[in-house]
């Protein structure tokens, strides 16, 4: 499965963004889907993941409350809203594929290319 981030940019603190992350392959519905991000000089961090039938959600206890994973396995697309946004959110956001569900990313086998999200306080 092939899978290309996209929706990144810049806001100001406290607004709202929606990243996409689109999948190639027949085979999407397989696969449980996560987002990680990372920031200058740290290292990747989980994010939200959720399982492929979107029946089990995940998040990190830093985004619980403010980001939402949902996918729609129809138009083969994983969605984050991310809403209340702090500065600290600032980071590249990366959407994986996983057969099973994970917050570890040394489980992820599929990676996107990123998304650049900056938000200014």
């Amino acid at each position: 499965v092939q899978l290309q981030a996209s929706g990144g940019g810049l806001v100001q603190a406290g607004g709202s963004l929606r990243l996409s992350c689109g999948a190639s392959g027949r085979t999407f519905s397989m696969y449980g889907i996560g987002w990680f991000r990372q920031a200058p000089g740290k290292d990747r961090e989980f994010v939200a993941a959720v399982s492929r039938i979107a029946g089990n959600r995940d998040y990190a206890d830093s985004v619980k409350g403010r980001f939402t994973i949902s996918r729609d396995n129809a138009k083969n697309t994983v969605y984050l809203q991310m809403s209340s946004l702090k500065p600290e959110d600032t980071a590249i956001y990366y959407c994986a594929a996983t057969l099973g569900r994970s917050s570890d990313y040394g489980a992820y086998n599929y990676w996107g290319q990123g998304t650049q999200v900056t938000v200014s306080s």
